[in-house]
């Protein structure tokens, strides 16, 4: 379900206006983040770590209500529900798009995921099933300890979808951290909402 924001009751509208027509309305941001304690209770679960991660990803983007807004025909809409697309790899190394459902219960979406991954590694091609606006868009990329990232995008395709990206786990003293990208739509989502979704999950993983 999605609702329709009045933007001329919006404070942002002279914010959404501007940088809607720009080019490139995409800002991003690259932090590290201390797994450690989510590491040792996705094992302690019994759980593959890449669906740990992304559950609480998906707990801090649908507890942050700037990550709900979608641009759809020049209108902003507020999503009650945010799910994930993530990228899948297979054994022949090409990726597809999957669709993971957002469930507040872990373990519901743990088994969500699993079916989604196998049913990736099972097809073929990039885009394998039809996708609403209500997602962000996921990726890991475990091979990589990256300090910074970008997207491919086409300027005249409609996008306001998040885009938030994790790296190599790496390991000092104990202590184990991923790099997290997060790049979103400025006319909608400003760096005060970023760091709100930071914190939120930051809190979510060390809980």
């Amino acid at each position: 379900m999605k609702q329709l924001l009045d933007l001329n009751t919006w404070n942002r509208k002279e914010h959404f206006l501007f940088f809607k027509q720009m080019e490139e309305p995409f800002f991003g941001v690259t932090v590290p983040i201390d797994c450690t304690i989510a590491y040792s209770k996705a094992k302690e679960m019994g759980m593959s770590f890449f669906a740990y991660y992304l559950h609480k990803t998906l707990v801090a983007v649908n507890n942050t209500k700037a990550f709900r807004y979608r641009i759809i025909d020049d209108d902003v809409f507020i999503f009650d529900q945010i799910d994930a697309s993530a990228t899948i790899l297979r054994e022949d190394k090409t990726f597809g798009f999957s669709l993971m459902e957002y469930s507040e219960d872990i373990d519901k979406f743990a088994k969500i995921t699993q079916k989604e991954i196998a049913r990736i590694q099972n097809t073929t091609g990039l885009i394998t099933r039809d996708f609403s606006e209500n997602l962000i868009h996921f990726s890991a990329v475990p091979w990589v300890n990256f300090t910074s990232y970008s997207h491919a995008r086409s300027f005249t395709f409609p996008d306001s979808c998040p885009k938030i990206s994790f790296g190599k786990m790496m390991e000092e003293n104990g202590k184990k951290t991923m790099q997290m990208s997060v790049h979103v739509h400025h006319g909608l989502v400003d760096g005060f909402d970023v760091g709100l979704f930071i914190s939120a999950f930051e809190e979510l993983m060390n809980a």
